[in-house]
């Protein structure tokens, strides 16, 4: 059972990915954490909602169900991965700032810190383009994506999320006042040790760079000994 005191991790889904890929970890977390994975519209059973394609209102409309999702006075840590990162960002300086649960860590994943931009984007191509540009730029192919009938469903919230993603500006370039780690798989040709190193610009607390085996995929590997990092981070 959880308690009032339980660390609620808040999980911020990657481009394409709904809720459901974090409910795995309730089961690895244990009484240690309590998993809260926000669902993005235009997937899972928000599928007929049209997608956020703008990173301010997606956080509006995440922020807008956090006090229901949360309770009052909350011990809150973040976890984000890729799209996820930048949303758990924006998210925890609006935490900060409105005073609404204690953040005690900000966790990202595969990504470089927020200011910092790729330089080949996918927004704009054909779907076959665009399926392959997001396929090399994860180094991961997703099996639904060769049932047509799946791609038809899962390719509209994944256009809309790498369109967020892409034209992402940060809202503020204040240090976030809470302790930041980044992860990064060390074969990840997709963030380099440098991008994930450059958090460090954000961070206003204390800041740790850890890199695990695998590529920019890493986690939908290595969820139990990323669960275990942050459990043992957070306690």
């Amino acid at each position: 059972m959880t308690t009032h005191d339980t660390t609620k991790l808040i999980c911020l889904p990657y481009a394409g990915a709904g809720a459901s890929f974090y409910r795995p970890w309730a089961a690895l977390a244990g009484d240690a954490l309590e998993i809260v994975p926000l669902q993005l519209p235009g997937r899972e059973r928000l599928i007929d909602v049209e997608p956020y394609r703008d990173v301010s209102q997606a956080v509006d409309g995440l922020m807008a169900e956090l006090p229901q999702r949360l309770g009052d006075g909350a011990r809150v840590a973040l976890f984000g991965h890729s799209l996820g990162a930048v949303l758990a960002y924006e998210l925890a300086h609006r935490l900060v700032a409105e005073s609404c649960a204690e953040l005690v860590h900000l966790f990202v994943s595969g990504s470089p810190e927020p200011a910092r931009r790729r330089e080949r984007q996918a927004t704009g191509l054909s779907d076959e383009d665009f399926l392959a540009r997001v396929g090399e730029f994860a180094g991961y192919h997703h099996p639904a994506l060769d049932d047509p009938e799946m791609r038809e469903m899962i390719l509209p919230a994944l256009r809309a999320d790498v369109e967020m993603h892409e034209n992402y500006v940060p809202s503020t370039d204040l240090p976030l006042d809470a302790p930041l780690t980044v992860v990064r798989g060390e074969e990840d040709e997709l963030v380099g040790y440098d991008d994930a190193e450059s958090w460090s610009k954000v961070a206003g607390r204390d800041f740790e760079h850890v890199e695990v085996p695998g590529g920019h995929m890493y986690l939908t590997d290595a969820a139990p000994a990323l669960v275990r990092l942050i459990v043992s981070t957070v306690l």
